[in-house]
C-alpha cells in the first residue's frame, strides 16, 4: 500500500473493542516510532506521549465521565454516559501533550520567531497525532482522536504524574475495529484548492 493508501484507511472509528490483532509491546512501539519520526519545528520534539492501558485505560475515561457529569444536565447526561461507554471500551488511549518548557525555551532562544512557536508546537502535536493515527490504522487497530482538555488536564495531571510544564493536546481512544466507519464525502475541490502555472 501508499502511503496514500493509509492515509485512506485512517478513519474515525467509534465502535471499538478489546480485541486488538497486536501485542502491547508491539503497539507501543509503534507510538513511540511514530512521534519519533515526525516533524517539529526547529527539531523541537515537543510532543509528549502517554499511553494508558487496562485499568488506567479504565480510570481515564472514569475521570471523564465524572467531570462532565459536573456539567452536563442529568436529563441529558445518558447521551454522554453512552459515547464515555463507547471509548471505556476500546483496548487504549494516547494522550498527547505539548511540553511548554520547550516552546518557552525556544521563544528565548529565537526571540524573532517567538510569537510563532505556540503555534509551531500545536502543529508538531497534530502530526504526532495523524502519525500515531494512521500506524495504528496500518495495523488495522480503530481509533478517533477526543478533546476533552482542559476541563480534565488538572485530575489527569494528579493521576498519571504528569509533569507541570505538560499540556494536555488531545485523546486518542483506539481498539479492535468492531463496525466499520460510514462513507467519507468531500467537499467540491473548487471550493479548496487552487492551481496557477
Amino acid at each position: 500500500m501508499s502511503f496514500l493508501d493509509h492515509m485512506k484507511q485512517r478513519r474515525t472509528i467509534y465502535a471499538i473493542g478489546k480485541n486488538v490483532p497486536l501485542a502491547q509491546d508491539k503497539i507501543e512501539e509503534i507510538i513511540k516510532e511514530a512521534v519519533r519520526n515526525s516533524p517539529s519545528a526547529f527539531n523541537s520534539q515537543t510532543s509528549r506521549v502517554v499511553t494508558l492501558y487496562g485499568d488506567s485505560h479504565t480510570k481515564f475515561w472514569n475521570i471523564v465521565r465524572e467531570t462532565l457529569r459536573k456539567m452536563v444536565p442529568e436529563n441529558a447526561f445518558e447521551k454522554t454516559d453512552a459515547k464515555i461507554n463507547s471509548f471505556s471500551a476500546g483496548y487504549g488511549t494516547v494522550l498527547f501533550f505539548e511540553d511548554q518548557d520547550v516552546v518557552k525555551s525556544l521563544q528565548e532562544q529565537f526571540s524573532l520567531y517567538a510569537d510563532h512557536f505556540p503555534a509551531w508546537s500545536e502543529h508538531s502535536s497534530a502530526i504526532a497525532q495523524f502519525a500515531v493515527w494512521t500506524a495504528l490504522a496500518e495495523q488495522h487497530i480503530g481509533a478517533s482522536l477526543q478533546h476533552y482538555h482542559p476541563v480534565i488536564d488538572e485530575e489527569v495531571a494528579e493521576t498519571f504524574d504528569i509533569p507541570e510544564n505538560w499540556r494536555l493536546r488531545a485523546q486518542l481512544v483506539f481498539g479492535s475495529i468492531e463496525a466499520l466507519a460510514g462513507e467519507k464525502t468531500f467537499m467540491d475541490d473548487k471550493e479548496r484548492f487552487k492551481k496557477f502555472d
